[in-house]
C-alpha cells in the first residue's frame, strides 16, 4: 500500500504540495516583517520581540518542510520538471525566509532608530517587498495547473504575465530602496557611523525579499521555456 510510502504521505495527491506549503510558510514570515516594522516605527519593543519569535518559528517550520522534501524527493519524477529545478526553487524560497529571519534578528538585537521623515518611505518599501513575496506565492500555487497543461497554453501565458508583474515590483523596490538610502544622507550628521552602516545593510536586506521572490518567478519562467 502507498500509505507506507513516505514520499506519498509527504506529497499527497500533488507532487508540488510541499513546495507550495513551503512557499506559503515563507510568505507568512514576510507578512510578519510588515508587523515588525510597524512596531519599530511605533517604538513598540514588546511587539517587536513577539513578532521576531513568530518569524523565527515560521523560518523553522519552513526548514522542516525543506528538509523533508530534500530527503524524500526521488531522483527522477514522471513529470516535465527536472528534480534540480524543484530543488533550486526550494532554495530560492528558503532564502526569502532566511532574509526575513535576519531582518528580525537585527531589529531586536540592535536598537534601530527611525529618523524623522523615514517612517513613511520605509513602510512603503516594506509593503512593496511583501507584494513581491505574495505574488511569488501565487505563481508557485499555479504549479499544479502548469503540469496539467504540459507547461503550455493559456495557463503558461498567465504565469509568464505574473512573472513580468513580479519583475516590475522588484524594480519598484530597487527604486524605493535607493530613495530611502538617499534620505539617510540628510541625517548622517545626527547618527553614529555604525548606525548609518546598519541602516544601509537593513535597507539592502529588505530589498532582498523582493530580489529572491523575483528569482523564484524567473526560475519558473525558465522551466516554462524548456
Amino acid at each position: 500500500m502507498s500509505g507506507n510510502n513516505p514520499f506519498t504521505s509527504l506529497f499527497g495527491r500533488s507532487p508540488f504540495k510541499p513546495i507550495q506549503e513551503h512557499m506559503r510558510t515563507v510568505n507568512q514570515s514576510v507578512v510578519e516583517v510588515g508587523t515588525l516594522f510597524e512596531a519599530l516605527c511605533a517604538g513598540d519593543r514588546e511587539t517587536l520581540k513577539a513578532t521576531q519569535q513568530k518569524i523565527f518559528k515560521l523560518e523553522s517550520e519552513a526548514d522542516t518542510i525543506k528538509n523533508q522534501l530534500r530527503a524524500h524527493l526521488p531522483k527522477s519524477l514522471f513529470m516535465p520538471v527536472d528534480r534540480r529545478d524543484l530543488l533550486e526553487v526550494l532554495d530560492l524560497q528558503d532564502s526569502i525566509a532566511d532574509t526575513a529571519q535576519d531582518i528580525a534578528g537585527l531589529l531586536v538585537e540592535r536598537d534601530m532608530q527611525v529618523m524623522p521623515g523615514m517612517a513613511e518611505p520605509l513602510m512603503a518599501l516594506v509593503r512593496r517587498n511583501i507584494d513581491a513575496s505574495a505574488l511569488a506565492t501565487k505563481i508557485i500555487e499555479r504549479l499544479d495547473e502548469l503540469v496539467e497543461t504540459g507547461f503550455r497554453g493559456p495557463e503558461s501565458d498567465a504565469v509568464i504575465q505574473m512573472v513580468d508583474q513580479l519583475n516590475k515590483i522588484e524594480t519598484d523596490t530597487d527604486r524605493m530602496g535607493l530613495e530611502l538610502a538617499r534620505s539617510l544622507f540628510l541625517h548622517e550628521d545626527e547618527m553614529k557611523p555604525v548606525s548609518v552602516m546598519m541602516w544601509y545593510d537593513l535597507i539592502s536586506m529588505i530589498g532582498n525579499l523582493a530580489d529572491y521572490s523575483e528569482k523564484v518567478g524567473n526560475r519558473l519562467r525558465l522551466m516554462l521555456a524548456r
